[in-house]
């Protein structure tokens, strides 16, 4: 049953498999294993980069396609559920309407960019989705009267979804619509990334991976190589719409830095890397441990730098304000020893 639900791509690795296991269970009682308003917060974002991240991973890892627009459909999925909800009003009925219509528009302008761009190669096919991104961003940032601009978008969803729907306590933690946004998000992101997986190991995903290793003999033997190559953007860029819609449900706030902004898209290109091209397992390490990185690395060289203030010069390097730097380190030493990603390390063994 187990084997079916993860399409057959086992993990092939007793760390990785405990690795994984792990990071579901403490995603799945997040709330109950680790309350407050912070940690909420991460496991929320995990969830939702773990599934853009795999998205984008079908596109580098699979199929060999290099893009920097990843962030340009996750900022459709976001804006999708913001304006719906701003004219059509709270509901839920609001929610599912932007989810579908920033699915669509995503699937459509990918399609678009495919057929015009796919049949380049490589590094011009990257530069044309990096262009057509930042069109967008500029676009969304001067059309302030329907996007609201630089300042973004407030708007309400159902009250169910909200702390101020109360549904008494469980093991003492308050059971509000907060804690039922988080699950919503949570088993959304599931699925989705269940999805994924069952994608990239069908007949399907096998052809992407061929036209990944070799275009030309991929298409020597039939298949249409630029057939495949727009369908697998189509996909990924509904999925990462997808994410962007959960991401403005939990949210509530939707503004060009937290969904189009270029700093999402390195930080997308890192969490692959770290975690390991070619496998949605690398998705889940590379984007858990990011996310982690981002949130509490800063705090912990803050408690680091108070415990070795007696010392020389250790309690400035470990100083709080520096934490970007330690996480380009961080960064620099995950790829030397971890060329493969991580995933890929603990697959081979050694």
């Amino acid at each position: 049953m187990l084997t079916r639900l993860l399409s057959g791509d086992k993990p092939r690795s007793t760390v990785l498999t405990v690795l994984l296991l792990v990071i579901l269970v403490a995603l799945a009682l997040a709330p109950f294993l680790f309350p407050g308003v912070r940690s909420l917060e991460t496991a929320a974002r995990i969830c939702i980069f773990i599934v853009l991240v795999a998205s984008y991973d079908l596109l580098l890892g699979y199929t060999g396609i290099v893009s920097f627009a990843h962030t340009m459909f996750f900022g459709l999925g976001a804006y999708g559920v913001a304006l719906a909800s701003v004219h059509m009003g709270r509901g839920w009925g609001a929610l599912l309407t932007g989810t579908v219509a920033g699915a669509l528009a995503a699937a459509a302008l990918a399609l678009v960019i495919g057929l015009f761009s796919l049949r380049v190669r490589a590094i011009f096919f990257a530069m044309i989705t990096l262009a057509v991104a930042s069109a967008v961003a500029v676009l969304v940032s001067q059309m302030s009267g329907l996007t609201g601009g630089e300042d973004g978008l407030n708007y309400q969803i159902p009250r169910e979804l909200t702390p101020a729907f109360r549904l008494g306590e469980l093991f003492g933690v308050r059971i509000n619509g907060k804690l039922l946004n988080y699950y919503l998000v949570f088993f959304a992101c599931l699925i989705l990334f269940l999805l994924l997986l069952r994608i990239v190991n069908s007949p399907f995903g096998r052809v992407l991976q061929a036209i990944r290793e070799n275009d030309f003999r991929a298409e020597a033997i039939g298949y249409r190589v630029v057939w495949y190559r727009v369908t697998a953007t189509c996909l990924s860029a509904a999925v990462a719409a997808i994410a962007g819609s959960l991401f403005a449900i939990w949210l509530r706030y939707v503004g060009p830095d937290t969904t189009l902004s270029f700093e999402i898209m390195l930080d997308i290109l890192l969490m692959v890397v770290i975690g390991g091209m070619g496998t949605m397992y690398g998705a889940v390490l590379g984007a858990t441990i990011f996310v982690l990185a981002q949130n509490y690395l800063q705090s912990l060289m803050g408690v680091a730098s108070e415990a070795t203030e007696a010392l020389p010069l250790i309690p400035n390097l470990l100083d709080p304000d520096r934490w970007l730097l330690w996480l380009g380190v961080l960064f620099i030493l995950s790829v030397y020893f971890f060329p493969t990603g991580i995933v890929g390390r603990l697959r081979s063994g050694r």
